[in-house]
């Protein structure tokens, strides 16, 4: 039998090697070995790790696959702010930003660095281990996001060396490579999915994933540009930079230290055309003053350092004919104007079509049919028309009329107050509309249907089996097999999938049925507030703007959604199909709460934020996300949001301990009184140094 301090010596022999391997491969681009002996050793760690879970580590290089589990980001306090950095386009202003600093300090040294595209992020290690990673929030806050960062291969969960501070801050970039960007979109597009609009965009919005699952799935990756810290082991940022790759940091090896604006400049003419072969994206080169001590003599401004400048890239600009605009027609009824160019090369890729937005923007730039357009690609799948030159406009040239009619199905387009955007009122009619009301109600967050794609929807629609999304409900297997690309497996699999969205909760079901302007926050929202789908359709506009999120515009496509009696006629077919139109019923425990409305704020030892909203439910009280003139009392825990807390004192609002909270629901006692709120923590001193960046 093998002793269990040998198990331990052989989890931690694994840890090491999955470490230094993971190391080679995600940071130094040298893998040592193959993928199969890598996934090998994981699978032998996470069998012993399962089988011994005394020997668990949350830094364990397991934790890279991410869990499915539901995260619920808590708000953080930054020990050193996260300033932002000043933007210049000039070479003029950038030479003299160098020129005011040198006329001060003399001839000084600048470290020059590709600006990665991504979202900001600072990681804080103690004792040469990862405890902590946040979000930039408002530079004073941020959301705590260690599960997910611990899924991204190229930070280090350990570090090694001899000379790593006791406790510090890195702070980077975490962005996705064009292929990671590149895959999630082919994968989005197969599912029926919208497109996300750019790599920028796409980090950001995995970081934020409520499953560390996903994210490690999304091939995100993050290179580290500034230390903070009381005792970083240089003066100088470029030596701790140098420093932090040695402990196992991804820095840019295009970071470079230059003397002078001719140096400067240099670095930027050369970066501005070779930035266009990185497999990563960049807008502009960060501009720093590499010693500490300098830095701590110019000082900040409010929002940034005197001390550094971001120098952006002009967006690539080409000049083409516009040959003709197209109109599509969005699920929602919405039209977008596509302009058809002659092709251009422009970033790399041929271009041929570009986005035009709106009427407004058309009559804006008052582009007409054979005018010669620049054309920049600033971040969007579709490139945009930025103007028109006008020197080679033709005189016979006529201004642009907007279409009055819808290009699929004829009606006549509406145009709402406040939108820029024209509409086709005929949902029920319009062939994009509805098979976009379809693939949007198939969505993963909607009613997570497999094996239905955008193809597959426009398939069935095409051969008659659906019509709108009640449809589906009726769709048999032998129905589906005949199809092309179809057989008997993939409709089995269909037919399952159907069936199982049944169970799908009431929230989702009401994201699900695309009514315009009710996103998923707000189907939760209106879902916990009224609990039935019959209680949404006999709520009035005053009823309706009760619950949480729903304001004029929302409330009045609510009653619009419902006054039609082709949706009624849906809806009642989906419930006879089984679906669910009412929320979970809480049964209630006491209704001590009864009448009360309360915020939960903070993190919490005992409870999670989920669990004290579920008891507040379960005593008959409600739970509200803002703190406003009608809140009771709220349920404060530790980094409760300095906005609520500032708020709650000025409408003195009770503030009760998570111990007071659960004492008062166990006891039994009505609530006859409002307790005594605890005396609020003061917030600790505000520590700058001058090594703190963005």
């Amino acid at each position: 039998m093998v002793e269990k301090n040998e198990i331990l010596v052989e989890i931690e022999s694994l840890r090491a090697a999955l470490n230094y391997h993971n190391h080679k491969y995600y940071v130094e681009n040298s893998p040592e070995i193959s993928d199969y002996d890598f996934d090998t050793m994981m699978r032998r760690l996470t069998e012993l790790e399962a089988a011994h879970p005394e020997y668990n580590d949350p830094l364990s290089p397991s934790v890279r696959v991410g869990s499915d589990r539901t995260a619920e980001f808590q708000s953080v306090e930054h020990r050193y702010p996260m300033l932002s950095l000043s933007n210049t386009y000039s070479i003029e202003e950038l030479s003299a930003f160098i020129e005011r600093i040198e006329q001060q300090q003399g001839v000084t040294e600048f470290v020059c660095e590709l600006k990665f595209d991504g979202t900001a992020i600072s990681l804080t290690y103690e004792k040469g281990r990862l405890v902590r990673a946040v979000t930039r929030g408002d530079g004073t806050m941020g959301d705590d996001v260690t599960a997910n960062v611990k899924t991204i291969r190229s930070i280090p969960l350990t570090l090694s060396g001899n000379d790593i501070p006791e406790l510090f801050e890195i702070r980077g970039e975490i962005f996705m490579p064009y292929a990671s960007f590149d895959r999630l979109n082919s994968e989005r597009e197969a599912a029926g999915e919208p497109l996300l609009a750019n790599p920028r965009n796409a980090a950001a919005g995995t970081l934020k994933q409520q499953q560390s699952a996903v994210v490690a799935k999304r091939g995100l990756d993050c290179t580290l540009y500034q230390m903070a810290g009381d005792n970083l082991p240089f003066t100088g940022h470029i030596e701790n930079l140098e420093a932090a790759r040695r402990w196992g940091f991804k820095v840019s090896e295009h970071m470079t230290l230059c003397r002078g604006a001719k140096e400067v400049i240099e670095y930027i003419n050369y970066w501005d055309e070779a930035r266009k072969s990185l497999p990563y994206p960049t807008d502009g080169v960060v501009i720093k003053v590499n010693n500490f001590a300098l830095r701590r003599s110019l000082g900040f401004t409010a929002k940034s350092p005197r001390w550094a400048v971001a120098y952006k890239f002009k967006a690539e600009s080409a000049l083409t004919k516009l040959l003709s605009v197209d109109f599509q027609v969005g699920r929602t009824g919405a039209i977008t104007p596509v302009a058809n160019l002659e092709p251009v090369l422009l970033a790399g890729t041929t271009v041929k079509r570009a986005s035009l937005h709106n009427a407004e923007q058309i009559a804006a730039l008052d582009i007409r049919i054979g005018d010669k357009v620049y054309v920049e690609k600033g971040g969007e799948i579709i490139p945009k028309i930025t103007g028109v030159e006008l020197s080679e406009r033709c005189a016979q040239s006529a201004p642009f009329e907007y279409i009055t009619l819808c290009p699929e199905c004829g009606a006549t387009l509406t145009r709402f107050e406040g939108e820029a955007k024209h509409y086709c009122p005929n949902q029920s009619g319009c062939r994009p509309q509805i098979l976009g009301r379809i693939i949007h109600f198939i969505r993963r967050k909607a009613m997570n249907i497999d094996g239905l794609g955008a193809e597959t929807v426009e398939l069935l629609f095409e051969n008659g089996l659906i019509a709108d999304i009640a449809d589906l409900y009726n769709l048999r297997a032998c129905d589906l097999a005949v199809l092309p690309r179809l057989g008997e497996k993939s409709a089995e699999n269909i037919i399952s999938s159907i069936e199982a969205s049944k169970s799908v909760p009431f929230a989702r079901v009401l994201f699900g049925l695309g009514i315009r302007f009710v996103g998923e926050t707000t189907a939760k929202y209106m879902a916990s507030h009224f609990k039935s789908i019959d209680a949404i359709m006999a709520a009035d506009r005053v009823a309706l703007q009760e619950a949480e999120e729903v304001g004029d515009k929302i409330a009045d496509s609510i009653i619009e959604y419902f006054a039609d009696p082709i949706n009624l006629r849906i809806i009642e077919r989906l419930r006879s199909a089984g679906l669910q139109f009412e929320g979970e019923q809480v049964a209630l425990s006491s209704n001590i709460l009864e009448g009360k409305n309360i915020v939960v704020s903070g993190k919490f030892s005992t409870y999670s934020r989920d669990e004290l909203k579920a008891l507040i439910e379960s005593h008959g009280g409600k739970n509200q996300s803002g703190v406003s003139s009608n809140t009771d009392f709220i349920v404060a825990g530790e980094n409760m949001g300095p906005a609520k807390l500032q708020k709650a004192e000025k409408l003195g609002v009770t503030i009760l301990s998570e111990e007071q909270f659960i004492e008062m629901i166990g006891g039994g006692n009505a609530l006859q009184e409002s307790p005594s709120a605890p005396e609020p923590q003061q917030p600790k001193d505000e520590q700058v140094i001058q090594t703190s960046l963005f």
